[in-house]
């Protein structure tokens, strides 16, 4: 029978090599989908190997969770970019547990246990040798770890609008007040969200673009100025990622010899910026912001059109309440904790900040009366 810390374990290591293989199938790169195929076959190994230990037969053959099965989906969806930074994580909480165990059974350290988490951080030193500057430039943008934080911003964004607008909404009636003002009030408090969220997040990438921009032309200049130092400084880029600096100085002339290629291998190596994406568009985080928000903020004032008084409230609750729980899971995609922790904390979380409000708008309703 397996323990509970059995389970989490070997889950953590089915979940691995599944992602792995899911990744190795969709890399379009050959190198790097080797990469993820010789990854996976090491972790199917320490399945093999933890299942042998346990003595646990056919009951350690657990299937991928269903957060590594919308995690592959993700990556299928929208490119291997955007699970990269949450597998690295993963890895890095497996590496911790082997040490932990090691160090309790007097086993020495290897130096190699957080081989896996350094290879996805640096996933470019394997595969650089004798590629050509255009595929490295390709790559480099393809492998930034943009995914992790592109989910995170969807989520939060959901639940600043849910929050938001339910704290405002209760607060309203908390005051006693009528449908018409609470759909009033409600409606104010999703547009000023959502305007401000997406106007901030619009400033934000615009001028992350402006900067990027400005510095992309330094390197410009730089380049026409002074080609030889530019290679030297990519040479020894290329150095710190494993290559020879004979190796490193043979591809920094090759990638210096097109001015085009130069310029965006720079920006990537230099700068970590894509020049074809300048940190992405400001008008399509300013429209992604602004959709989140919405979604989040009409969940809580939806049944105000049909019912009114201690109904409405309690259904209003009731949708947040769901709405809160299901943010609260999507999170774990992230985090790796439990569905239902997750979820529970952001309900009460949720219910704390309508309670305040609802407590304020009932003291503020009475001594207006």
């Amino acid at each position: 029978m397996l323990t509970k810390k059995q389970r989490l374990v070997l889950q953590n290591e089915i979940d691995a090599a599944f992602l792995y293989q899911s990744l190795a199938k969709i890399e379009l790169e050959p190198a790097v989908a080797s990469v993820y195929e010789q990854m996976g076959a090491i972790e199917q190994s320490h399945v093999n190997e933890a299942i042998a230990h346990m003595g646990i037969g056919a009951e350690g053959h657990l299937p991928p969770s269903r957060r590594a099965r919308i995690l592959a989906w993700l990556a299928k969806r929208f490119g291997p970019q955007m699970v990269l930074p949450i597998l690295k994580d993963t890895e890095k909480g497996i590496s911790k547990s082997v040490i932990i165990n090691k160090k309790k059974q007097g086993v020495s350290l290897s130096g190699n246990e957080f081989a896996h988490s350094q290879i996805l951080g640096n996933i470019q030193k394997l595969t650089t040798v004798g590629m050509e500057g255009s595929r490295i430039a390709k790559m480099e943008g393809r492998h930034r770890a943009i995914g992790g934080n592109a989910l995170r911003a969807a989520v939060l964004g959901a639940n600043d609008g849910l929050v938001s607008n339910l704290s405002l909404i209760m607060g309203v009636a908390g005051a006693n007040a009528n449908n018409h003002s609470i759909l009033v009030a409600g409606f104010a408090g999703l547009l000023a969200g959502a305007i401000s969220m997406s106007l901030g997040e619009w400033l934000s990438v615009q001028s992350s673009r402006e900067l990027f921009q400005r510095q992309i032309d330094i390197e410009t200049e730089e380049l026409e100025i002074s080609p030889e130092q530019e290679a030297i400084e990519l040479s020894l880029i290329y150095q710190t990622k494993g290559l020879s600096q004979e190796q490193a100085d043979e591809l920094a002339k090759q990638i210096i010899s097109n001015p085009q290629t130069a310029i965006e291998t720079l920006a990537r190596e230099e700068l970590g910026v894509d020049p074809e994406e300048l940190g992405g568009s400001p008008w399509v985080a300013a429209g992604a912001s602004f959709v989140l928000f919405v979604i989040g903020a009409i969940i809580p004032l939806f049944p105000f059109f049909t019912l009114s008084g201690e109904c409405a409230i309690l259904t209003s609750i009731g949708v947040s309440t769901l709405g809160l729980f299901g943010i609260g899971a999507a999170i774990t995609l992230i985090t790796g904790r439990s569905v239902w922790f997750s979820g529970a904390r952001q309900v009460l979380f949720g219910w704390a900040a309508a309670a305040v409000t609802f407590g304020i708008g009932r003291l503020v309703g009475v001594s207006i009366g």
